[in-house]
Order: structure tokens, then C-alpha cells, then sequence
């Protein structure tokens, strides 16, 4: 097995930590290990008690080095398919978990492994990490999740990635809004804490709620999304959330 779950009970919730492994090939993404990453994710969204996921890779080094080259240079016109299937399968599980997905990036974040990043909600990475799409440089376009760049970093930004294959680093990335937040290498785990925290000690209901609409706000026009949005909030007074955390909120704000 590539890929392991760490679980943080936090009280009424908990948090998981989805890790790969294959720090012997900078972890890079075989089919075994797409396909574990895919079970995981799927797994976890029925878990009622999850607040948030990381994701991460094992070791100080890549987070990864993108689709394994040694596997790539197997395929045909029978096995592309599948093998890319493999990682549209891993970016569409994170994106369909009902709470939000931060990546933890601490190294070189490449191709496939960069579209897997941008499926997740918040991407947190080390001042050592750095970014490319170098697909076009093997004779490939990219592709799949690729497709959520322009959303990210602008159309021009997302086209001088794909069309160069030239990396960018994690200064240029958080400036362009692919990452959000930027930190030292020794202060990666607690900036991913920080964000984590704040997620995880938000209402869990609202939470979930924020993803849909997150979701919902990438596919419908503007009038359609504010609409979806409205109805929502009243969808959560439906719920004890809001009228219990507002009261404590104003509990802690009152003098003595």
C-alpha cells in the first residue's frame, strides 16, 4: 500500500490526512498508488464526522514528480485512456468530498500532481516548492484537471504553463493565486495547521454548505449562483447551526 489515512479526533469531528508514499521515486504517480488515492477519497465522503482532509506526500522532498514516466513510456492508444482516467478519477473524488481538501505542498509539484493540487480547495506550500506542466516536452498535451488552471492563475498565466512546460516558483505560484498560503520550510505544517483549524472550528454544516456552493458557483451564471446562494442560507436555519453558534458568539462578546 502507497497511500495511508491519518485520523486527528477533534471532539464532536476529525480531521484526515490522506498520505502517498513512494518517496523512492519522488513520489511519483503510478497507477497503483492513483488508484489507492481515488479509494481513499471516495471512502472518506461518507464519513459524516469529517471536517476537513489534507493532502500530502511522505518525505522531505517532492510532493511529486508527477505521473510516473517509467509507466508513461508503456502506454498505447488502449492503455492512455485508462491510465488518464486514473488521475481524472483522483481529482474528481477530492473535489466531490463534501468538505474542503488542502494540499500540503513541500517540494517540486508536477503535471498530474499539479492538477491534483488544483482540484483540492487551498493549496499550502513551502517557499522550496516549486510548479510546472512540462507534458508538451514528452510529446503530450496537458490535460483533464489542467483544465481548472485558467480558473486559478488567468488564461495567460495557465497557457505559458501548459504551452512551455517552464516551471514557476512557489512565490510565483502564491502570486498568481494557484497558492494560497506560502511558508518556510521549517513553518510548512504550521501554516497547513493554521488553515485546518480555522476550517475545522468553523460549523460543519456551513462548511459543507460553503463546498456545494463553491462548486455550484464555478458552473452556474452569476444571477443563478447568487439565487443558489440565498437559497442556501435559508437551507441553513433548517439546522440548529446557526442560531446555537451565533448565541455563543454573542455569549463570548458580552462583558464578564
Amino acid at each position: 500500500m502507497t497511500v495511508r489515512v491519518e485520523f486527528d479526533d477533534r471532539g464532536e469531528g476529525r480531521v484526515a490526512r490522506v498520505v502517498f508514499d513512494r518517496t523512492g521515486r519522488a513520489n511519483a504517480l503510478d497507477s497503483a498508488t492513483l488508484g489507492e488515492l481515488a479509494v481513499r477519497f471516495e471512502e472518506l465522503a461518507g464519513d459524516a464526522a469529517l471536517r476537513v482532509a489534507v493532502l500530502m506526500s511522505a518525505g522531505g522532498g517532492a510532493f511529486s514528480g508527477g505521473a510516473d514516466v517509467a509507466e508513461m513510456a508503456g502506454l498505447d492508444a488502449d492503455r492512455a485512456g485508462p491510465f488518464i482516467g486514473r488521475i481524472h478519477r483522483v481529482c474528481q473524488a477530492v473535489r466531490d468530498l463534501p468538505v474542503p481538501v488542502v494540499a500540503r505542498i513541500q517540494g517540486p509539484c508536477i503535471g498530474g500532481a499539479m492538477e491534483i493540487a488544483a482540484a483540492c480547495d487551498l493549496r499550502v506550500a513551502s517557499v522550496a516548492a516549486r510548479f510546472s506542466m512540462p507534458e508538451v516536452r514528452i510529446g503530450i498535451p496537458s490535460v483533464v484537471e489542467a483544465a481548472l488552471l485558467p480558473r486559478l492563475v488567468g488564461w495567460g498565466a495557465a497557457a505559458d504553463l501548459v504551452l512551455t512546460g517552464e516551471a514557476i516558483d512557489a512565490a510565483e505560484a502564491h502570486r498568481l493565486g494557484f497558492v494560497q498560503r506560502l511558508a518556510a520550510a521549517d513553518g510548512l505544517d504550521a501554516a497547513v495547521a493554521r488553515v485546518v483549524d480555522a476550517i475545522a472550528t468553523s460549523g460543519p454544516a456551513a462548511i459543507r454548505q460553503q463546498k456545494r456552493l463553491l462548486r455550484l458557483w464555478e458552473q452556474l451564471p452569476l444571477d443563478a449562483a447568487v439565487e443558489a446562494g440565498a437559497a442556501m442560507f435559508v437551507e441553513s436555519w433548517q439546522g440548529d447551526e446557526p442560531g446555537r453558534m451565533l448565541a455563543a458568539a454573542l455569549a463570548r462578546r458580552r462583558p464578564g
